[in-house]
């Protein structure tokens, strides 16, 4: 992204300041990048921090951090507000964000674009094994995470909870991070949480190394009632062995997860960006294994918002055919 004023200020003052003190000319400084991900006990921030070191290795000029934030939701307003160069977005959010819709009703953000999508997130309903819980309907009357404030997982929770006839009034929702949750349900403090995140998912790994879990599974009818409310919403598995105790697959719901910029972030920067990521996705696969999702064909199948025409340029340049519906 461009850089500010005040800080394309602050460089000259600087450079002027070395030449008076003879000190010469300073080595050109390199353009900072921020990566807005999640919190720590998901994927988002794992990825986004594969994602910076790929950047800092590959691409001359920029240095990258990953950012921990409240996830999708703050992660658009922070795109559009300038205050972050790259964010990660459940698809449906960041789709909300472009459109003006859902949880941004009135306050559309037509800026927003797309390098790739990353991977699927699986929603992932958890209880205690002695909790009583089996099913979704039985989350009726209980004390329930839907996720933290501003993120993908409550908007997800509030999609598939409404689309089958459950309101907040028939729970006691709390709104908790992934680790929060995790902690709560080992402390007794609410009986099921949500998470929509890829898996597995450290703050539910751990969570299963000192409790017996369950992961509930939906109905055929539940899963298509939430597909039919959300055209994002994709039935997955989630493999048997995925965590401690969960030993048989179980059919939930996906959504991918967007790697988005601002359509102001220049061409070159973003082009730069999704070649390396590409180029280097074994290195990404390192660090998580969700990242075994992340192809071109996942991207431009799976991406809901137009491509960066820096991203268009790479694409076209390996010689993918881009749908319609992703050029600006």
């Amino acid at each position: 992204m461009t850089e500010s004023i005040s800080r394309r200020a602050f460089g000259l003052l600087g450079t002027a300041f070395a030449v008076a003190a003879g000190l010469g000319a300073p080595a050109m400084a390199q353009s900072q990048l921020s990566i807005a991900t999640g919190g720590t006990g998901g994927v988002y921030y794992p990825m986004g921090g594969g994602l910076a070191e790929i950047i800092n290795t590959h691409i001359d000029g920029y240095s990258a951090t990953a950012e921990v934030t409240g996830a999708s939701v703050e992660n658009m307003g922070l795109i559009a507000r300038g205050d972050a160069d790259l964010a990660i977005g459940l698809a449906d959010t960041v789709a909300q964000a472009y459109s003006g819709t859902g949880r941004f009703e009135g306050q559309q953000l037509p800026m927003i674009r797309g390098l790739a999508s990353l991977y699927a997130n699986m929603v992932q309903i958890v209880a205690l094994k002695d909790s009583g819980i089996a099913s979704l309907d039985d989350l009726r009357g209980k004390r329930v995470s839907i996720g933290a404030p501003g993120s993908g997982t409550e908007v997800n929770t509030n999609a598939i909870l409404a689309a089958n006839g459950i309101s907040y009034d028939d729970i006691e929702e709390q709104r908790l991070n992934f680790n929060e949750t995790a902690d709560a349900l080992s402390n007794g403090d609410i009986d099921a949480g949500f998470w929509s995140v890829g898996a597995p998912t450290s703050s539910i790994l751990n969570l299963a190394t000192t409790q017996d879990i369950v992961i509930l599974a939906l109905t055929e009818a539940q899963l298509d009632a939430a597909m039919a409310a959300d055209a994002t919403f994709a039935k997955t598995t989630l493999p048997g062995g995925s965590y401690t105790g969960v030993d048989e697959d179980i059919t939930v719901l996906g959504i991918p997860n967007v790697l988005t910029v601002s359509s102001e972030m220049s061409d070159d920067v973003a082009y730069n960006i999704t070649k390396a990521m590409f180029e280097n996705i074994a290195e990404l696969q390192a660090v998580h294994p969700a990242a075994r999702e992340t192809t071109v064909e996942f991207s431009l199948s799976a991406t809901p918002v137009p491509l960066h025409p820096g991203a268009i340029r790479y694409y076209e340049e390996i010689g993918a055919t881009i749908p319609d519906k992703l050029r600006p």
